[in-house]
């Protein structure tokens, strides 16, 4: 169990120093920002659909290692996938990282690397940190144009 704790900790790390899509995407065709005034997590979504697909995703911002490591890796998994599966993955996610029994969704993509944010529900503070993009996606999904905050 420790190996597998210390390898959910390198992929969150390694996420956080070296985060993937992490730029401006130039002629996105929604976007969205998000804040989270207790730990100063800020950070802004810009998602490209073609039709219902995610055709590419990218974040700005700035943020503690989860926050940023949940950001880095929303964007590898959402690329390519339907709304409806982003808006499914959301579900699953924000279950695991809540507390909450992980039941697969009808059309939810597999957690894969997701699952190493697991161990944040027994930090509740965390939770806002780790969901922060996410609720910065549904609200970039459905056109919010006010900022989202975990307040």
């Amino acid at each position: 169990m420790a190996d597998l704790r210390d390898l959910y900790q390198q992929i969150i790390v390694d996420h956080s120093r070296s985060p993937r899509n992490c730029r401006v995407l130039q002629g996105a065709s929604l976007s969205a920002e998000g804040d989270n005034p207790l730990c100063g997590d800020h950070v802004t979504l810009y998602v490209q659909m073609e039709g219902e697909r995610v055709k590419d995703i990218s974040f700005q911002g700035n943020g503690c290692a989860i926050s940023t490591a949940s950001a880095s890796l929303l964007t590898e998994m959402l690329k390519g996938k339907t709304r409806a599966e982003a808006e499914a993955l959301f579900e699953s996610f924000h279950d695991v990282v809540t507390g909450a029994p992980y039941v697969e969704k009808p059309g939810a993509p597999a957690l894969g690397k997701l699952a190493v944010f697991a161990g944040v529900s027994q930090f509740p503070l965390r939770v806002k940190c780790a969901t922060l993009v996410w609720h910065t996606l549904k609200a970039a999904l459905n056109q919010i144009k006010e900022p989202v905050s975990t307040e």
